[in-house]
């Protein structure tokens, strides 16, 4: 079972100009402990960032992560958002996403599959036979 969110987002650039950024989430019970978000940067092109569920979780009520993806609510423009900053060799971006969406993003994963649950549906022979199977 997959549960998708879709929605647009605020880009805030380095140079402090802002550029709308389309965003595709996707959480699967197949894949229970992670969060694939995708970002639109050409018309046909995404790229695709995935990390934990539990950051998710932590950048929810403080500050989270110390490696390429980072999380933290803030209060910005008189409205609450959840900063998301992802970092790669190629590039560094900062985006501004409305904080209740992606709550209402992470409850529709825990009706998939509960915090906590995620062992129950995570299929470690399926893991062993892909990395050893090359």
């Amino acid at each position: 079972m997959t549960t998708n969110a879709q929605h647009t987002e605020q880009l805030i650039s380095l140079y402090g100009g802002s550029t709308p950024v389309r965003s595709r989430w996707t959480y699967r019970a197949d894949e229970p402990f992670t969060i694939t978000a995708a970002f639109q940067t050409d018309r046909d092109r995404w790229v695709e960032w995935i990390f934990a569920r539990d950051l998710l979780v932590a950048g929810l009520i403080g500050p989270s992560g110390e490696g390429d993806v980072r999380l933290s609510p803030e209060f910005s423009g008189g409205k609450s958002v959840m900063v998301l900053e992802i970092e790669s060799p190629e590039g560094h971006a900062v985006l501004e996403m409305d904080h209740d969406a992606v709550e209402r993003f992470l409850l529709a994963t825990t009706k998939i599959v509960p915090l906590g649950a995620e062992s129950d549906h995570f299929d470690v022979d399926a893991l062993i036979e892909e990395i050893t199977n090359v």
